[in-house]
């Protein structure tokens, strides 16, 4: 906890001033990083479970696979060019779009891998709407002055809930 606190400190004056999502900011490229090596690993395994485990359309595998190929690449080029990160939008969209062609239309006889790849999806456009609504300005919705801090307990949490959706989904998904 003191850890974030610190880092809260670090970054103060760049959030007061403007996303610090959105810069440079040494204090948050470990974030950037983090999410550049998991999405890397989720978004493969996503991709795996799609191409073996299911009977989805040809373009369900080449947008996971797209998605996966450039969230990362995105991710660890905006370390030095943090504009960059507003292409997130692309690989977003298009795992977001293919899972929720694979509810619609793919989803396995199983309900144990039903519920996995549900809670997949959800985890997906969780952590998107998240991407959007904090790290995006002009923002679209306003971010309550408690979870404007990028290292606040609360949106930790709420990131959390996104991995916790992410992970369960995998994993029943995998299962089933």
């Amino acid at each position: 906890m003191a850890a974030m606190t610190r880092r809260a400190a670090e970054v103060g004056a760049a959030s007061e001033a403007g996303a610090v999502e959105m810069t440079a900011e040494a204090a948050f490229g470990g974030r950037i990083r983090r999410l550049a090596k998991t999405s890397s690993v989720a978004l493969g395994l996503i991709w795996l479970l799609a191409a073996t485990r299911l009977e989805a359309p040809p373009a369900v595998e080449v947008a996971l696979a797209a998605g996966w190929a450039t969230m990362p690449t995105l991710l660890w080029a905006s370390l030095r060019r943090p504009v960059l990160r507003y292409g997130l939008i692309a690989p977003s969209a298009l795992v977001g779009g293919a899972l929720l062609a694979i509810c619609l239309g793919a989803l396995p006889a199983t309900l144990l891998a039903r519920l996995g790849w549900l809670l997949l999806t959800a985890g997906v456009w969780t952590g998107g709407g998240l991407g959007v609504w904090f790290w995006f300005r002009p923002r679209c919705l306003p971010v309550p002055a408690a979870l404007d801090d990028p290292f606040a307990p609360g949106r930790w949490l709420l990131v959390g809930g996104h991995v916790g959706l992410v992970t369960v989904g995998l994993l029943l998904a995998a299962a089933g």
